[in-house]
């Protein structure tokens, strides 16, 4: 990993002045979907408007309690055979906090959007990958599911926004069509977001939302206490950040990609240098939502990936192409961790008080080093902290 700026270090150091001048910070606040709302540069010289940011908690059912077993009688030899129970990963996830932000950057429009819809949908573990156990007392509770999702648009904002306020719903839908139990979680849900990818895609041609020269990538994570799903089109990505580790949960369907060129060529297009790796010398993306002038090389189609949570996951962070064109994976990664980490410790002890979450505080301090490394784009960023949150000495001392 390339070493921070050392400014950026600076930054870090400064971590209870997280908010850059550009970057004005608006209250906390729940909402089913927040889109980024169109705005300009207030002038032309690049200045950085548009800002928008909030974030939030999600909060689940609490922890089961273990069950005490009956003492054994007393005998001369005891034989014990201990059987392990079969028990949910997410037993300890109770809950999460996210924070965005979504920025113009020094763009002239802004033509990214996000989604963030807590408990889109409600479901039992063994519909998300978690315990089946027919002892478990977590199997068959119904449990809240999240949604996080960030559309860049390209050509206009028509599509992404669309995405936004729509492509949840059409995934809720999909889910609960009649399907044959039989194929198993994971393929159910396979089918799930790719049918709803392609039916959002037809929506936006029959509904007329927008020019056919007018898409979007799509990069959307649906989250439970035990699994991270994850179906992305595009140059969007969800980096999963779990202990020392950053682990990229999509890789960026670029034209240049081998398997992506391939099937570009086999129908009969082209992928050209120009500026990039571009489909025809046009679009740098070979997955999106809309382009509909592109077809059938541009297509919009996810792939789709699972993801086991884990006690040492710490965040996720599902970000537009602003932030990854000047931050590698693990510089991203870096920067969460420090940050989260820093500022859970000083929660813990009572020293921060100034009710930004520890999750926004990074989606804050990704988009400022984005800004700083000058980024020409709009400048999406969602942060979603995975740990359980914790509570302070003084909050335990006050309920006892």
């Amino acid at each position: 990993m390339e070493p921070l700026l050392e400014e950026e270090e600076q930054r870090l150091d400064r971590v209870d002045s997280l908010h850059e001048p550009d970057l004005t910070s608006t209250s906390s606040s729940l909402s089913s979907v927040f889109s980024a709302v169109d705005s300009r540069s207030a002038t032309s010289s690049g200045d950085i408007s548009g800002t928008s940011g909030s974030s939030g908690e999600i909060l689940t059912a609490d922890a089961v309690v273990p069950r005490l077993l009956e003492p054994a009688p007393a005998c001369e030899e005891l034989k014990v055979t201990v059987t392990a129970r079969q028990k949910c990963v997410g037993r300890n996830n109770k809950g999460v906090t996210w924070g965005f932000t979504s920025v113009i950057g020094r763009q002239r429009e802004m033509e990214d959007a996000v989604a963030v819809v807590p408990a889109f949908m409600s479901l039992t573990c063994a519909h998300v990958g978690g315990c089946t156990a027919p002892g478990s007392r977590t199997s068959p509770e119904i449990s809240p599911i999240h949604f996080f999702g960030v559309y860049d648009g390209h050509g206009g904002s028509q599509v992404a926004k669309f995405c936004a306020e729509r492509m949840h719903g059409v995934i809720a839908e999909e889910w609960d069509r009649e399907v044959d139990e039989s194929c198993g979680w994971q393929r159910r849900w396979e089918v799930a977001l790719s049918t709803s990818f392609e039916r959002a895609d037809s929506e936006v041609l029959t509904s007329a939302v927008a020019p056919e020269m007018v898409g979007s990538t799509a990069a959307i994570v649906v989250l439970s206490g035990c699994q991270i799903i994850t179906s992305n089109c595009g140059n969007s990505r969800v980096v999963l950040c779990r202990g020392t580790e950053t682990i990229a949960l999509t890789v960026d369907q670029k034209p240049d990609r081998q398997d992506e060129l391939m099937r570009i060529e086999r129908e009969g297009g082209r992928v050209i240098n120009w500026n990039g790796a571009r489909v025809f010398g046009v679009l740098a993306m070979s997955r999106a939502i809309g382009d509909r002038y592109l077809r059938p090389w541009v297509i919009p189609v996810p792939e789709v990936t699972f993801t086991n949570r884990t006690d040492d996951d710490e965040c996720l962070v599902i970000a537009s192409d602003g932030l990854w064109d000047v931050m590698s994976n693990e510089e991203a990664g870096e920067v969460a961790r420090r940050l989260l980490r820093r500022r859970r410790r000083r929660a813990l002890m009572g020293e921060v008080d100034d009710g930004v979450s520890p999750a926004q505080a990074v989606a804050d301090n990704l988009t400022a080093i984005a800004i700083g490394r000058n980024s020409s784009d709009n400048i999406s960023v969602i942060v979603v902290d995975l740990k359980p949150k914790r509570k302070s000495p003084s909050n335990a001392v006050k309920k006892r």
